[in-house]
């Protein structure tokens, strides 16, 4: 259960970690110091490198949060009503994430190779806006899984 534990909180820090630093410091700072080229360019490179720890976060926090409700809580029927709530907000989140990879990320990567400034502007606001979304629900996650037994 402690490996469980353990790869489950380090992969919700990288994951909802990472979009809270790209949401709340590198955004702002980024749309006040760049140009809409650079500030494209830099969000598609910073992306690369994010994504892929992203898709390993969420490998982790499925492998291990099944591991902890078939392993030890003895299946979903056993799991407290905080445990049905945090499964289905990440099933949403990574919904959102897919469709974030395959529709605006995909389009803006495109928009860079070919220099349409304007589609790269509306998919990273795309990007933005499902971040945002991702970000909220992950910070609840996080409020639920330390304390949801004692709250609901």
């Amino acid at each position: 259960m402690s490996i469980a534990i353990i790869l489950h909180i380090f992969a919700t820090v990288v994951w909802v970690g990472g979009m809270f630093f790209a949401y709340m410091a590198l955004r702002p700072v980024a749309l006040i110091l760049l140009e809409p080229p650079l500030r494209l360019r830099l969000w598609t490179r910073v992306f690369q490198r994010f994504f892929p720890w992203v898709w390993l976060s969420i490998l982790l926090l499925l492998a291990s949060g099944y591991w902890m409700i078939f392993g030890v809580l003895g299946g979903m029927a056993a799991a407290g009503i905080h445990i049905h709530i945090m499964n289905s907000i990440a099933m949403i989140m990574v919904g959102l994430f897919i469709y974030l990879n395959v529709g605006p990320y995909q389009k803006l990567q495109a928009a860079v190779v070919t220099e349409t400034w304007s589609d790269g502007g509306i998919n990273l606001g795309k990007i933005r806006q499902i971040i945002g979304i991702n970000l909220s629900l992950g910070l609840i996650n996080i409020v639920i899984g330390a304390g949801g037994r004692f709250f609901i």
